[in-house]
């Protein structure tokens, strides 16, 4: 018999992840399989039973290749001619924080599940945090 585990019985933990000099994209699947949970056996694909994730050091990021030349994010502000475009360097510099949370929003699913999730993804541009409180662990996603 199958055992379904719901959001409420969920075991949640807290983990510390160090994103100085590690790879952009590597580091975000790591970080999505562990808000998804897909790293426990409780794994369900329709619930929430992943764990928090405080990154630190975010700009701190490596990309590969000439990524830091060609990657470009873009915005529309909702009045004509309104596009916005930014260069990998140029968002490095204002919002690096914003860099690790796109990646890892890209890789989760595109529905209300996606949305919650990405909730628990907490990433800060230096060594602070605001998270003691909950005794995060700090884990290496580099090995693997």
């Amino acid at each position: 018999m199958t055992k379904f585990i719901n959001t409420q019985s969920a075991d949640r933990h807290w983990y510390i992840v160090d994103a100085k000099d590690q790879v952009l994209g590597r580091l975000a699947t790591r970080i999505a399989s562990i808000i998804r949970g897909k790293n426990k056996p409780t794994f369900s694909p329709n619930a929430d039973t992943g764990d928090f994730v405080v990154v630190i050091n975010a700009e701190k990021i490596k990309v590969t290749g000439k990524r830091e030349e060609l990657k470009t994010y873009s915005w529309h502000t909702g009045y004509p001619g309104g596009r916005k475009t930014l260069s990998y360097n140029e968002m490095k510099e204002r919002k690096p924080e914003f860099i690790i949370t796109n990646a890892v929003k890209g890789m989760l699913p595109k529905n209300r599940l996606g949305n919650q999730l990405i909730k628990k993804l907490k990433v800060y541009a230096g060594e602070e945090h605001p998270h003691q409180a909950q005794k995060p662990e700090t884990i290496s996603l580099t090995e693997k």
